[in-house]
């Protein structure tokens, strides 16, 4: 039998060679899958209940629907300007929704009792944007859309020094006629900055109103349909904050809960009062009873 070509089996063996590395890489793959999904099931209250893979690509946000046990999601930062209306298990219910806008770095959504939503397109990691914006959009009627508009009374570099780039938001909701929002520290503070701008279209300088000290990220918010409970969503964990008014929410000090094994945590939704619906970048969906 003719021998191969010294070159050809030197380049055969390189690539066997080569595909080692690559077996070893998806068999620690699936241990890290394993000891997420065990790390994830050990935690008291915290139950996968469905996915959205195929559904919604990286979903960053949730908020109600117009049914029982349905929500709208979005992809973040690189997707379309899209809506997804799904169920609490992650089914998709009807087509993709296009919001005449675009998605420049979508990161929260939330409703308000007359059903009109507001996006947060206000994704900022590096705080180099100067033009931020909340999109004002009925489900029902896509194509007309209203802006909120709006600037940090507190930023005058675009991008500040490293220790104080804190004007990334990535988690809002809206509460008693304005649209709050959270930002996620990208600096040295452990502080997540609280603002609000009128959930009326225009452009405004946002009103500083609280600052938050928490050890964390923060990826969405969330108050419980009672208003006496503030959930800050953090990367596999939670921030609660209990009072009897949002005054007194914003000045509790955060109760701490990690959800290790969940992943990067980014949408979250209140389902009643004590429970919540969680989504992740990967696209799995789990509930949470609030202890």
């Amino acid at each position: 039998m003719q021998k191969l070509p010294l070159l050809l089996a030197l380049c055969l063996t390189a690539a066997c060679t080569q595909a080692q590395p690559d077996e070893a890489e998806k068999t620690a793959q699936a241990g890290s899958r394993q000891r997420d999904k065990a790390a994830a099931a050990a935690v008291p209250g915290l139950n996968k209940v469905g996915s959205l893979k195929g559904v919604v690509p990286e979903s960053s946000g949730l908020a109600p629907a117009d049914a029982p046990d349905t929500y709208y999601s979005f992809g973040d930062d690189g997707n379309g300007p899209w809506l997804y209306k799904i169920s609490g298990t992650g089914q998709a219910i009807g087509g993709q929704i296009d919001v005449a806008t675009t998605n420049t770095d979508w990161e929260s959504l939330s409703r308000d009792p007359q059903g009109n939503y507001y996006i947060g397109d206000c994704g900022n990691n590096e705080s180099l944007r100067r033009q931020l914006v909340v999109h004002k959009v009925r489900p029902d009627a896509p194509g007309r859309v209203q802006d909120i508009n709006f600037t940090y009374p507190d930023q005058t570099d675009f991008p500040p020094k490293k220790k104080q780039r804190n004007f990334d938001c990535e988690a809002s909701l809206w509460h008693d006629g304005k649209v709050w929002l959270f930002t996620k520290d990208r600096g040295q503070q452990a502080t997540s900055k609280v603002y609000s701008v009128p959930d009326q279209p225009g452009t405004y300088v946002a009103q500083a109103v609280a600052k938050i000290a928490l050890p964390g990220e923060v990826t969405d918010a969330a108050l419980a349909p009672n208003g006496r409970r503030l959930v800050l969503l953090g990367r596999s964990e939670l921030f609660v904050l209990d009072g009897n008014s949002w005054a007194e929410i914003l000045k509790a000090t955060p109760r701490q809960i990690g959800l290790p094994g969940a992943g990067q945590t980014e949408g979250a939704v209140f389902k009643d009062d004590k429970t919540l619906l969680i989504s992740t970048e990967k696209g799995d969906l789990y509930e949470y009873t609030l202890p």
